[in-house]
């Protein structure tokens, strides 16, 4: 039962995080709901990064069920480590999901 709960908590996470990039990204040029309307002295200066706090909740999710596998008493014959490594890949798409919109 714990094997099943943890792959299916590995999956989901790696489901979620390898999904919010897409279904989340703003269109180059759409308005932000908490961003100002432009004006042309805002235009010139330097674009404010963007803030995604949903990839970065995505992000804090998973680091916390990384944690909890690594917690994990048994190896699960290998699925614990390669649980892990999916988290692990997980949690660098989302990094490069943050790092492309900025």
């Amino acid at each position: 039962m714990k094997r099943m709960l943890i792959s299916w908590a590995a999956g989901l996470a790696l489901l979620a995080a390898t999904t919010l990039p897409v279904v989340f990204h703003a269109q180059p040029g759409s308005p932000q709901p908490s961003a100002p309307p432009a004006t042309p002295r805002a235009a010139a200066a330097s674009p404010a990064p963007q803030r995604h706090p949903r990839i970065e909740a995505a992000i804090q999710h998973l680091e916390e069920a990384k944690r909890e596998l690594e917690a994990a008493p048994d190896r699960f014959h290998g699925h614990k480590e390669k649980a892990i490594g999916h988290v692990n890949q997980a949690l660098e798409e989302c990094h490069k999901a943050l790092a492309s919109g900025r």
